[in-house]
């Protein structure tokens, strides 16, 4: 299903596809495991998406990327409504769970994630030798 919902259409030739992807699932089942409420797994979802989102179009650094996490998240925990942002219906311990898992899984190998975005791939040559 995420892959008719991602728009995959190369996923059986596409590393790329392939690896974005798994990256997609192993989020949903992580949210999933976490017993987040529908709307609760929609912004997961769209956070890991905005992550990276962020690094694939906009080229952000690591140091940039974590600040845009924190601006994200910030008033998370909050009672004040002018205070909380977008992801106020996490808690603060699920926040740091999220957090947690974005630097397991992302965060971590950002490096990996830049190469696979910026970096061209190899040419495949079919010959008869």
């Amino acid at each position: 299903k995420l892959e008719e919902f991602l728009n995959f259409k190369q996923l059986k030739t596409s590393l790329k596809e392939a690896i974005l992807l798994d990256y997609y699932t192993a989020g949903f089942w992580w949210a999933k495991e976490m017993d987040f409420s529908l709307v609760q797994l929609s912004g997961f979802m769209d956070l890991l998406n905005f992550l990276l989102e962020n690094l694939r179009d906009k080229h952000m650094t690591l140091g940039d990327n974590l600040k845009e996490l924190g601006r994200a998240m910030a008033g998370i925990g909050e009672t004040d409504s002018e205070i909380s942002g977008d992801l106020s219906f996490f808690s603060t311990e699920q926040a740091k769970a999220i957090i947690d898992y974005l630097n397991i899984s992302l965060f971590k190998h950002y490096k990996l994630y830049e190469y696979l975005f910026h970096n061209p791939g190899e040419e495949l040559v079919i010959s008869n030798e």
